[in-house]
């Protein structure tokens, strides 16, 4: 018998793009920001390996955010500033797209308060290839090497049993930290449950207050020991984070890779999602973006915009299926939502179509025509962001309307709004390319050339490359 594919025995999430919403029916928006970026990498090792991805594993939302923006820092004492930008979309006149960017607060390295990190490892059988445990030695490392005195690194292993193989360790003792990981072997089962639980514990002990306490969990999902279902994870997760210490994961390998469990428990656990499939994007999630991965600046960051009627007829959010909140979640201050940490920049791009321009769905017959007082008839909508301050369990909210007059034509847009539209297109047409009409790979990469910016780490110069790959694999015509 043939060989299975190696993508055939991993496991996503299943997604459904979201539905183009009547703003009639459903005027109100609302849904948890997202700064995992491991479905790009995820997608870019699936490529470079000359396949496909499945349409599950791409999330647009995740793609578009695995690139800086070049939007402002907050002015006020907020910890992070909003941005809005809208214009046609490029693969469709009829809409407009709304940009809303987030940029949060810069902390340089040597000013972020001092980190109590654990770095949890698989180190079972599973994780005994190239691509998993050696890489994991290697990454692990390069932050290691950017730690100072007053940090502390545990380094706790799993596989048939746990054990704390470091006990926290100062972050100048680099020569000690660096031998323990090095002397990390892969064999056994996966008792991946009880290393987490293990994991909290040490880091519990070495807890710091009003510093960083977070365990990095680097693993190929692969729990077959314990608790394995990803549900009862989530719920033990859940649990321990409120005691102040986040959960990030670093997932690695192929073949048997748990990608919908790395993504669904890092969400639960406060921190964020990246997937390592090599050493320089080791060195971007631990290195270039090691203040964003370790300090959290805004928790529980909800977004919701209400639609006015009378101006816009349809919206459709590109991505964030998995983050869809109910209306009534924005003002539940115990409802979980996602993070935001030093630095990071976040994008969420909305295509609507506006009165006057053909619609996507038809109107209803007996639905009353909207009537909005003419002093908010240039209101294209009403926007409004939560979140709660670090240690605070109350949530502070943001609001402003969003002017009609403010749509700009695709040729005057930003060039940080045009490429991050290029990558939406993109990731689109990799699910199947449902709401991108007549676009083309070729048109993506046309319009994210000529919107490259400057590109200091050259992540925006390999994402042509990612188009050509994905060009050269797909069923629809390059052009």
């Amino acid at each position: 018998m043939a060989a299975m594919p190696p993508e055939a025995r991993e496991r996503y999430s299943q997604l459904t793009d979201n539905a183009v919403k009547q703003v009639a029916e459903a005027p109100v928006s609302t849904f948890s920001i997202d700064v995992d970026t491991g479905s790009y990498s995820n997608v870019r090792r699936m490529l470079n390996a000359g396949q496909l991805p499945p349409a599950d594993a791409v999330r647009v939302e995740e793609l578009i955010n695995y690139f800086p923006y070049d939007y402002a820092l907050p002015k006020d004492d907020r910890p992070f500033a909003v941005h809005t930008e809208m214009a046609p979309a490029p693969w469709n006149a009829e809409r407009v797209l709304l940009r809303v960017g987030i940029k949060g607060q810069d902390v340089a390295k040597q000013a972020l308060p001092p980190a109590n990190v654990v770095f949890l490892v698989d180190v079972s059988g599973s994780m005994n290839s190239a691509d998993k445990l050696p890489l994991l030695k290697s990454s692990l490392k390069l932050l290691v090497a950017e730690m100072r005195a007053e940090d502390r690194i545990s380094l706790v292993t799993y596989a048939s049993g746990t054990r704390v193989i470091l006990p926290p360790t100062a972050g100048t003792e680099k020569a000690t930290i660096s031998a323990a990981i090095d002397a990390l072997q892969a064999g056994g089962s996966t008792a991946g449950a009880s290393g987490i639980q293990l994991a909290y514990a040490a880091a519990q002990q070495s807890f710091i207050k009003s510093g960083i306490n977070r365990i990095l969990l680097a693993t190929d999902g692969d729990f077959n020991v314990g608790i394995a279902d990803t549900r009862q994870l989530k719920s033990m997760i859940e649990e321990k984070r409120k005691s102040g210490i986040s959960l990030s994961t670093l997932g690695f390998g192929t073949g048997n890779y748990n990608e919908a469990m790395m993504e669904q428990i890092a969400d639960v656990g406060d921190g964020a999602y990246s997937y390592i499939d090599s050493l320089m994007e080791g060195h971007k999630v631990l290195v270039n973006e090691m203040t964003s991965t370790l300090a959290t600046i805004a928790r529980d960051v909800k977004v919701q915009i209400e639609f006015n009627p009378s101006v816009v007829k349809e919206y459709r959010l590109i991505g964030y299926e998995n983050r869809q909140l109910a209306r009534e979640d924005f003002n539940n201050d115990q409802i979980d939502a996602g993070d935001i940490g030093a630095g990071h920049t976040v994008t969420a791009l909305y295509e609507l179509t506006l009165a006057g321009s053909k619609a996507s769905v038809d109107a209803l017959r007996y639905t009353p025509q909207a009537s909005v007082e003419s002093t908010l008839g240039n209101e294209l909508g009403h926007l409004k962001l939560r979140y709660k301050q670090p240690g605070s369990s109350t949530s502070q909210l943001i609001d402003f309307p969003l002017q009609r007059q403010a749509i700009k034509t695709f040729e005057a847009a930003s060039s940080e709004f045009r490429f991050a539209s290029a990558v939406a297109a993109y990731g689109q047409l990799l699910r199947g390319g449902k709401y991108t009409g007549d676009w083309r790979y070729a048109d993506v990469r046309k319009l994210a050339l000529a919107n490259t910016g400057s590109d200091k780490y050259g992540y925006r110069g390999e994402f042509l490359r990612l188009i050509d790959l994905a060009a050269a694999l797909g069923s629809k015509p390059a052009g």
